[in-house]
């Protein structure tokens, strides 16, 4: 059906990790929450492996190094090496290297992962906007960051240096909840000097070009837990995508998808990389079928009729919702047919 034409989610008679070689996979959300691992993350991405799946981790949290990322996954039980991962601050790097010499000074806003990417491409981070910087780069720095490195960001800003930032995502997932992400902090900068940053990270081009070239990978599947960034960035890519419902988003926002944040393929957690996917069949005016599922729309509201694997049910729904959306979101009442299947 392709990208540009999904009104349901796509299915695979093989699976997944039999019909893609590479796993571009989310961090935050997917593979572990607040530090720790997500319930199958570590056996389905380990039984991927041991098939021949190749395992990357694309994240647009720009604190960590590869390094430590790849330490932290080994210590959960999912065996990686630093080249395995790709952060949006080295994305962020290599679009200032493209536009400043080498050597530059660039002021940092963000952790330890921003500056050591800067210095993989010839850059010099420093600390103040009195250290002559030709650039600022902001990226998340964690929930301790010192308000006053906003300040240092704005008066370098102010005086004309161009701004770049890792990732705009408002939102960050935690092992309490949903916390502020980068994006906030972005926020707090724009306000101050009415100044716009270049962005690297998911779902812009940038990133993707990044992990294509740090990868390889040749039949890419992106597999993620945000829809405006995760599949929006498969989508500007123009690649396949998996949603595993482990994050942020939840049902509800998935039936009222754009079409550039609908998934090729949705699941409840990793455990989708190993099988296949079913396909869903039917019409607008028949209802949509998957599973032991019927899903239809009857006037205002999303009907689900049946039984079985609530995905299942879930995927239904999808196809149902996203077909009588079209290039839109879909504003239906949902309310009941989620309640059956638990939401």
């Amino acid at each position: 059906m392709g990208q540009r034409g999904r009104n349901r989610p796509g299915g695979s008679a093989r699976a997944l990790s039999e019909a893609y070689d590479t796993a571009l996979l989310d961090l935050d959300g997917v593979v572990y929450a607040g530090g720790e691992a997500i319930p199958y993350a570590v056996e389905a991405l380990g039984a991927a492996r041991d098939g021949g799946m190749h395992l990357a981790y694309v994240t647009n949290n720009a604190l960590r190094t590869p390094d430590a990322v790849a330490a932290h996954l080994t210590e959960l039980g999912v065996p990686a090496e630093p080249s395995d991962v790709i952060t949006s601050a080295q994305a962020v790097a290599r679009m200032i290297a493209e536009q400043l010499p080498r050597g530059s000074r660039v002021l940092v806003v963000g952790g330890e992962g921003l500056r050591v990417a800067l210095r993989e491409r010839g850059l010099e981070p420093v600390e103040s906007a009195d250290d002559d910087p030709a650039a600022v780069v902001q990226g998340y720095g964690g929930p301790e960051l010192p308000w006053g490195r906003f300040a240092e960001a704005s008066y370098a800003i102010a005086r004309g240096v161009p701004w770049f930032a890792s990732n705009t995502d408002l939102t960050i997932p935690s092992g309490r909840g949903i916390a502020p992400g980068n994006g906030a902090a972005v926020e707090v900068v724009r306000i101050a000097t009415g100044a716009e940053p270049q962005v690297a990270g998911k779902p812009l081009p940038p990133m993707h070009r990044e992990t294509i070239l740090r990868t390889g990978a040749e039949r890419p599947l992106v597999v993620g837990d945000r829809l405006d960034t995760d599949i929006e960035g498969a989508f500007n890519g123009g690649v396949d995508s998996l949603l595993v419902l482990t994050g942020v988003t939840d049902a509800a926002r998935l039936l009222a998808a754009v079409p550039e944040h609908r998934p090729t393929y949705v699941d409840a957690d990793l455990r989708g990389l190993l099988t296949g996917q079913p396909e869903v069949a039917g019409t607008a005016e028949a209802g949509f079928g998957c599973g032991g599922w019927t899903a239809s729309v009857r006037g205002a509201a999303l009907v689900l009729e049946g039984e079985g694997d609530v995905i299942d049910g879930l995927r239904a729904l999808c196809a149902a919702a996203w077909t009588y959306a079209g290039d839109g979101s879909c504003a239906l009442d949902a309310g009941k047919a989620l309640a059956r299947l638990g939401w």
